[in-house]
Formats: C-alpha cells, sequence, structure tokens
C-alpha cells in the first residue's frame, strides 16, 4: 500500500522531472512567481491543485499527464530504447557512427594539407635566411 502511495506522490513527480530539466528549485520558483520554499512544499506534496499543476507543467516544459504518468523506471527505459536505437540500424546491425565517408581519407587528407603548409613555412624561412646572408655580406 506504501508502494503505491509513493508511486502517486505528484510533488516527487515534479521534482524528479525537473531535476532532469537540470532546472533548480529556484527557477522554477522564479517561473511561477512564488517563493523557492513554496516549490519546496509543493514537492513534498503528495496532491497538487489541477490548476496549480497546469502552472507548474508549463513552466517545466511537459503536460499536465506527463507529471501525473511520469515514473522513474519509464524514464529509464525510454533512455535505454534511445542508446539502442542509436547504434543500429533497421536489421539491428551495430553501427557506432554512420559515416559517409572514410574518417582515414580526411585524416590523409588534413596530414597532405599540414605537409604542404609546412614546406611554404620551411621555404619563406630559407628565403629569408638566404636574404639576411646577403645583407651580412
Amino acid at each position: 500500500m506504501e508502494t503505491k502511495t509513493k508511486n502517486n506522490h505528484i510533488g516527487r513527480k515534479i521534482s524528479r522531472i525537473r531535476e532532469l530539466r537540470g532546472m533548480k528549485q529556484e527557477t522554477l520558483a522564479e517561473e511561477l512567481g512564488i517563493s523557492q520554499q513554496a516549490v519546496s512544499n509543493i514537492e513534498n506534496s503528495e496532491k497538487v491543485d489541477d490548476v496549480k499543476l497546469e502552472e507548474i507543467a508549463k513552466a517545466l516544459g511537459v503536460t499536465t499527464e506527463a507529471i501525473k504518468n511520469f515514473s522513474d523506471d519509464s524514464v529509464i527505459n525510454y533512455f535505454n530504447n534511445f542508446y539502442d536505437n542509436s547504434f543500429t540500424n533497421s536489421q539491428g546491425t551495430f553501427h557506432p557512427n554512420n559515416c559517409t565517408f572514410n574518417p582515414l581519407d580526411k585524416l590523409v587528407e588534413a596530414y597532405e594539407e599540414n605537409k604542404k603548409l609546412y614546406e611554404r613555412l620551411l621555404q619563406a624561412e630559407k628565403e629569408k635566411v638566404a636574404y639576411l646572408e646577403k645583407l651580412i655580406k
């Protein structure tokens, strides 16, 4: 019976969503036009009236249904599915990066460009040395 009460604790759900959004109580308080202590009281409340819940949902960028139906398990499942799907194609094959080019080709290309730049700089230095030697003589 106690577990069911915890699952329906709206204040805790608001707190978790706020935390997942990277928002501090002070920021939520500013958005709602109330004190940080009032936000703390809301997050410790098992129930929140519908009007206030609508305001909170808007400030958090979610729907009231999202708050009411929130659970840590669903968040974990969402991120696990997101992670799993981002590294597989429709056939389930692992693809850590879906490059449309060969990264080694880009590396060789960058090496060649740097080599040309180095050679131009070296040539410029040789010309400076030759010019200074000419001035000394």
